[in-house]
């Protein structure tokens, strides 16, 4: 048998290497396995062309828990958090309207087109603090499951309960509107101006196959208001040498304690013994044992592919194949030989420092909603852009520049069928292209290379289920106690002695490293070797 490890983490993604780090701390003999040559997973940095290093999947940084970089010392591995500037919303033949990090400029843009807009702004922001401060135990803590008679999970209920209660009927019935309204709906409560509605609504959308005006993405959009660099909600940021840095310095930490980790080496299958997961057997013939086994990749990877419906109850296997992947999104990377100017001919670039979303009202937003619906990616897509280079030079050649574009929406089901994304890929990146050029013109001059992802690509190369960037959508009847499945919302499965740690369990998406600290916390309280 070899080596026998206390536990095996498949997948080297953030979270698996988050997971590893905790456990190899407490003592535990760990070895993860990555399948792909260089870790991350999608939160990776790649040179893909000479000089030029693209944050290929994930490229920003807003959930990542404080906690755990105090944890794991992580600024001592190199870790390097640089807080985004700005929030850019270009509109054609206009200077579009900027969100600063100073908030009396920001009132004066938001001024140019509703002054009542920008004087509940400020209020907006505080309240969504408010509710950002409150989810934020929930996120770093196991979700809490109401069905459960276990009398610590009923005591967890109740308190949560209380907490909401004591907070005042009108933060209560904020939450409750969260929970049940569309983003759009939900912005239309506060705000007048499309302008200002239109940029703030699409993080409602992001790692959903739903519209803005679909009931229930107002709460995706206060999962991804809760950015939080150093303690300061609202505060997102890049990885000074590309979002994979975050990735290499966890897996640096995690060797300190020692862990071990392996690239270059894909699982076959989970190895199952009288209902025990005891090893597993890698794509070349391996295997490596271990007391447990830790599933960093997707719900649908872990249990129909690696560990097989023979091994598992009928009812989960029919709640897993009913999760929901529904890939909606893809990644455009450019190298450019000059900064766009995206509406603002400012030779300092200082509204370009942060993100830029190509999102000019509601409607153009559902209108690319409505060609993903019938099976087609959007021509004219809602784009979130980001030109880190200005900000972090290490990542492009002198002078030359890196453009990232995560596009919305790519359905990973186009009515030809998921296998013909490959004869698109060109026509979809010209369709993002087109899209650049409509609102900075010039901006196709200035390219030198550019990488196109479809959802069939990242389900390929990394892994992600349908596309999914998230491992499975942050819809309503996938979050908490209920993400992967009921009952089976605290890293265990059904399968004695495997765990997950990724996406695919609470509190979800995002390069945020709560899943993998969770499992690890959770092995660790059982104390099983």
């Amino acid at each position: 048998m070899g080596i026998k490890y206390d536990d095996i983490i498949i997948g080297g993604g953030h979270n698996g290497l988050t997971c590893a780090a905790y456990l190899a701390r407490a003592g535990r003999k760990v070895l993860v396995l990555e399948k792909r040559h260089v870790l991350g997973g999608a939160a990776v940095t790649e040179e893909v062309f000479p000089g030029f290093k693209f944050s290929v999947c994930s490229y920003v940084v807003s959930l990542f828990r404080p906690h755990i970089i105090r944890d794991l010392d992580l600024a001592r591995f190199g870790m390097q958090i640089i807080p985004l500037e700005t929030a850019h919303s270009p509109l054609p033949g206009d200077k579009g309207l900027c969100r600063w990090s100073d908030a009396d400029k920001t009132r004066e843009e938001i001024s140019r087109f509703s002054q009542c807009d920008a004087e509940l702004y400020p209020q907006f922001g505080v309240e969504m603090g408010r509710m950002a401060h409150f989810v934020k135990e929930i996120i770093d803590s196991p979700a809490p499951d109401p069905a459960s008679l276990n009398p610590l999970e009923i005591l967890k209920t109740l308190k949560l309960g209380r907490r909401l209660l004591s907070r005042g009927r009108d933060f209560a019935w904020l939450h409750s509107k969260l929970l049940t309204m569309s983003s759009a709906d939900f912005l239309d409560m506060w705000f007048e101006s499309d302008v200002l509605k239109a940029p703030m609504s699409v993080s409602g959308i992001i790692g959903t196959y739903l519209g803005v005006r679909s009931p229930g993405t107002a709460y995706v959009l206060l999962h991804h208001y809760m950015g939080e660099i150093d303690g300061a909600f609202r505060s997102w940021g890049f990885s000074k040498g590309g979002t994979g840095q975050i990735s290499v310095a966890i897996a640096d930490a995690a060797r300190h304690f020692g862990a071990e980790i392996k690239t270059s080496a894909g699982v076959f299958n989970i190895i199952v013994r009288n209902g025990k997961a005891c090893g597993v057997a890698l794509e070349n013939g391996d295997e490596y044992y271990g007391s447990n086994i830790i599933s960093g990749v997707d719900p649908h990877r872990t249990f129909i592919k690696l560990v097989g419906e023979e091994h598992l109850d009928s009812s989960f296997v029919s709640q897993i194949k009913r999760y929901k992947f529904r890939g909606s999104s893809g990644k455009v990377n450019f190298a450019v030989d000059r900064v766009p100017h995206f509406g603002r001919p400012d030779p300092s670039y200082k509204h370009l420092r942060g993100d830029i979303a190509i999102s000019p009202s509601i409607e153009y937003l559902e209108r690319a909603y409505d060609q993903a619906k019938y099976g087609e990616f959007s021509r004219r897509p809602y784009l979130n852009i980001v030109i880190p280079s200005l900000v972090d030079p290490t990542v492009a050649p002198p002078g030359k520049h890196v453009v990232s574009a995560f596009v919305q929406y790519a359905p990973y089901k186009i009515k030809e069928g998921a296998e013909h994304w490959p004869d698109k890929r060109e026509e979809f990146g010209d369709a993002v292209t087109d899209t650049i050029e409509e609102f900075s013109p010039g901006f196709k001059e200035s390219i030198l290379y550019r990488q196109v992802l479809t959802p069939w690509d990242l389900e390929h190369e990394f892994g992600l289920t349908e596309g999914n960037i998230f491992h499975g959508e942050l819809s309503l009847e996938q979050l908490l106690f209920l993400r992967p499945a009921p009952g089976w919302a605290h890293y265990k499965t059904p399968v004695k002695r495997l765990w997950m740690c990724a996406s695919g369990t609470h509190p979800g998406g995002g390069v945020m490293g709560a899943p993998g600290y969770l499992a690890a916390t959770s092995i660790l309280k059982e104390g099983l070797l």
